[in-house]
């Protein structure tokens, strides 16, 4: 059975509970790639801390991108090193 996809808001926030584990290599690319078209170029990521499988998958995947200028563990204030904060190039032209 196919599932519908879902539409999920594009924001600078992502929560990365809602969604299965192996969606993450699909998700985020495609997730940035629409902040990127918005202009949203700083997003948290929500990955929980659990037992730091995710957030190392996350990491592992954020490297690889060529458009995310860099990333880090939030502060205490916005989760701790249970999300992280992902800085993203601006689309080529954009101003």
């Amino acid at each position: 059975m196919d599932e519908e996809p879902v539409e999920i808001p594009i924001t600078d926030e992502l929560d990365l509970h809602t969604f299965r584990p192996q969606d993450i290599g699909e998700l985020l690319p495609a997730y940035f790639e629409e902040c990127r078209e918005r202009s949203i170029l700083r997003v948290r990521v929500i990955h929980g801390k659990g037992t730091g499988t995710l957030r190392e998958t996350v990491h592992a995947k954020l490297r690889k991108l060529d458009y995310v200028s860099g990333f880090r563990l939030c502060d205490e204030t916005a989760g701790s090193w249970g999300a992280t904060w992902v800085e993203l190039k601006p689309l080529p032209g954009a101003s």
